[in-house]
């Protein structure tokens, strides 16, 4: 029987680990945090990604943790409104469409939940060093040792490891899209019911939403600048960051800076995306983030992550690994590209709700 490792406990990472399990592969999860993690924002799962989750048996749990948006609105820097929209929210399109849109938490304790039994997961590791050999790869973990495994998966988000170890350096890979985003949670401080807060002041903007019954925000702050330099470790620099580049802005951004500086659950990062010309090489392999990131300005993240762990458990399953790698990236990676230039198409807000009909469903699965 052939065991596999992944990298990361997000989404991609438990999402395969679901489909090798049944394919009666020997999983193992690795996870450079000391548990799930939270935070994020809301997400969303479209088109052929909800096949996925249907498959994976966690439909009808999906679904009854959707957000349950009454609409938005866009306001300046005063505060004045600009547009309102009762039948489509920026964050995930149409209200009445059948695609969904979840807080990233809960969709990442779901897929944890429906593998923690059979799978083994590492938390509070990560992998130092990878080596090809002929029977497998010779994997050194940061405090476990080292151990071999016939397949190594990377899921490990936009700064892989894994692609860092076997395939080069980010740099050769990233293209900056010319923003930064912060997102983080809060209190209700602004009363909103189920409606979401879209706002632009001259360089700077964001969105402000409830979750969870209303009883907290997510909020996303942003800025256009070139690449920065920072540690993507330090929370403290990265907050410092944000504060200053949006220090002045008007509405309520002086209010939610302030949540900011105490809140737990914080992401920063450069809106990029990773373009490759081969997601695996030899024994290991990319999904996700890891190998095909779209940036968040796509809205495709999640189902570009959940379509690649199917696709790549399935060729798994039928063929050896130098045939199924070869499957995974031929189904891919029209799919990918079609769901990448969302994330382009109209700098100013999301692409046309044509072409996200067309990417979400840009792929048959196998």
């Amino acid at each position: 029987m052939r065991n596999v490792l992944i990298s990361g406990a997000g989404i991609g990472g438990p999402a395969l680990a679901c489909f090798l399990r049944r394919a009666g592969f020997t999983v193992t999860v690795v996870e450079r945090a000391p548990g799930l993690r939270e935070g994020g924002q809301a997400v969303d799962i479209r088109g052929v990604a909800l096949d996925v989750v249907d498959r994976l048996g966690l439909g009808a749990e999906v679904r009854a943790l959707r957000t349950r948006m009454r609409g938005m609105s866009v306001v300046d820097g005063t505060g004045t409104e600009l547009v309102r929209s009762e039948e489509t929210v920026f964050s995930s399109g149409r209200l009445d469409s059948p695609d969904v849109e979840l807080v990233r938490d809960d969709l990442v304790s779901l897929l944890y939940k429906a593998t923690c039994d059979d799978v083994e997961y590492v938390f509070g590791d990560s992998i130092t060093a990878l080596e090809q050999l002929g029977h497998g790869v010779r994997v050194e973990f940061e405090h476990g040792g080292f151990r071999t495994f016939d397949v190594v998966v990377g899921a490990d988000g936009l700064h892989s490891t894994v692609r860092r170890l076997a395939f080069g350096p980010e740099e050769g890979f990233a293209r900056h899209l010319g923003q930064h985003l912060a997102i983080f949670p809060a209190p209700n401080v602004l009363g909103l019911d189920n409606w979401q807060v879209w706002f632009r002041d001259g360089e700077t903007g964001g969105a402000v939403y409830p979750v969870h019954d209303n009883a907290e925000l997510r909020v996303t702050l942003g800025f256009a600048s070139p690449p920065l330099a920072y540690d993507h470790r330090d929370v403290v620099a990265q907050k410092q960051i944000v504060a200053a580049r949006l220090a002045g802005a008007g509405w309520e951004v002086p209010r939610l800076l302030s949540e900011m500086d105490s809140a737990l659950n914080f992401y920063f990062d450069a809106m990029q995306q990773i373009t490759m010309d081969s997601w695996t090489t030899g024994r290991v392999a990319l999904i996700g983030d890891a190998g095909y990131c779209a940036s968040p300005l796509s809205g495709q993240g999640t189902s570009l992550a959940l379509v690649g762990a199917y696709v790549l458990a399935t060729e798994l399953a039928r063929h050896d690994i130098a045939p199924a790698f070869a499957a995974y990236e031929e189904r891919m990676r029209p799919f990918v590209l079609a769901n990448q230039a969302l994330a382009t198409e109209n700098p100013e807000g999301p692409a046309a709700e044509e072409s996200v009909d067309r990417a979400k469903n840009a792929i048959i699965l196998p």
